[in-house]
């Protein structure tokens, strides 16, 4: 039923983030201006993940190592769970949630450089909707929407500044958001490092089912 998530970042490329798309043969990569990722239908190939090096030198590869042949760079691995939400989540939302909107950007882009350097690119905040809770007039947390397909939308940047951690933002905000892409008539979504236990927990209990996990590799040129 969902086995586009084997390939997410390909097939997000392949349809409703299309527009983002640089093809490079049998892999597809997002503009690097706009996020530093790509994957192939099936394995990516040392001649694109060498195109691609040349105008981005620091990207990663969702799904099956790739085909490195003869080419030399630095590899990473990191192996992240896949989860799935099925059913709109039922909490209540005790906080104002705003839609971020391009007056918001700068600030947005500053509060996710903070806790996660190079999280963002100038123009991420173009994949789609972004939200957040803003406490004595700063954001205070953040939810948005990254990889987009036709049917199926992921939940990202679930960040919490560490002043207001404990207070169930990142669950109100997700629950939100995972609300809006019901609305769209998608399903939810989302990644989470394997070594994260706290963020797997929270995701469990708001109803997120455990798909399997997904290799993110790591390229530095």
């Amino acid at each position: 039923m969902y086995e586009k998530l084997d390939n997410p970042v390909y097939h997000s490329l392949n349809e409703y983030h299309k527009k983002f798309c640089f093809n490079f043969g049998d892999t597809k990569f997002y503009n690097p201006e706009v996020a530093s990722f790509g994957g192939a239908a099936v394995v990516s190939k040392e001649q694109e993940i060498n195109e691609y090096a040349k105008i981005c030198r620091d990207f990663l590869i969702f799904g099956a190592k790739p085909d490195f042949g003869n080419l030399e760079t630095d590899l990473s691995q990191l192996v992240c769970d896949q989860y799935v939400l099925e059913n709109p989540i039922q909490i209540n939302t005790t906080e104002e949630i705003i839609e971020l909107k391009e007056e918001n950007q700068e600030e947005l882009l500053a509060f996710v450089m903070k806790f996660y350097p190079y999280y963002f690119k100038a123009r991420t905040p173009e994949l789609g909707r972004y939200f957040g809770i803003f406490k004595d007039g700063k954001l205070a947390a953040v939810t948005g929407e990254r990889m987009q397909m036709d049917d199926m939308t992921e939940v990202s940047a679930v960040i919490t500044d560490t002043d207001h951690l404990g207070k169930g933002l990142a669950k109100q905000l997700v629950a939100f958001v995972s609300g809006k892409i019901f609305e769209d008539g998608k399903t939810p979504f989302l990644h989470v490092a394997e070594s994260n236990t706290g963020a797997k927990i929270l995701y469990e209990k708001l109803g997120f089912k455990h798909r399997g996990i997904i290799n993110l590799w790591g390229v530095k040129r």
